[in-house]
């Protein structure tokens, strides 16, 4: 094989982290996170983000408890804006990750669309 498909996505990697975006995200977590209530609001948010994606990818119902709270926890951040800026740093990160998967799984016949939806 001509193109080492390793050699590139570490080449892929090392661009990723040369963006604004990466740039942007790495030092505003490191300004939310000095903050121990952010911290620990943060680190709670992702747990139940992370527990009801799974459930409802596996095609569980979420749990209205789990549901709740986040919806607490996110009003909580929001109010706090280095959380804030955090998590809006956060998503445009994972928004360019995810450009990046839709053109890999295009080129790969991958429907993502199809993948993501419940």
């Amino acid at each position: 094989m001509s193109v080492n498909v390793i050699d590139t996505a570490n080449i892929l990697a090392s661009q990723l982290r040369q963006t604004d975006e990466y740039r942007q995200y790495i030092a505003l977590r490191q300004t939310a996170y000095e903050d121990p209530t952010n911290k620990t609001l943060l680190d709670e948010f992702k747990r139940l983000q992370f527990r009801l994606q799974a459930q409802t990818a596996s095609g569980q119902q979420p749990a209205g408890d789990d549901m709740q709270k986040l919806m607490r926890i996110s009003s909580l951040l929001q109010l706090n804006s280095d959380a804030q800026a955090y998590m809006l740093a956060e998503l445009r990160f994972q928004r360019l990750i995810a450009d990046i998967y839709k053109i890999i799984g295009d080129a790969a016949g991958i429907d993502i669309e199809a993948l993501t939806q419940a």
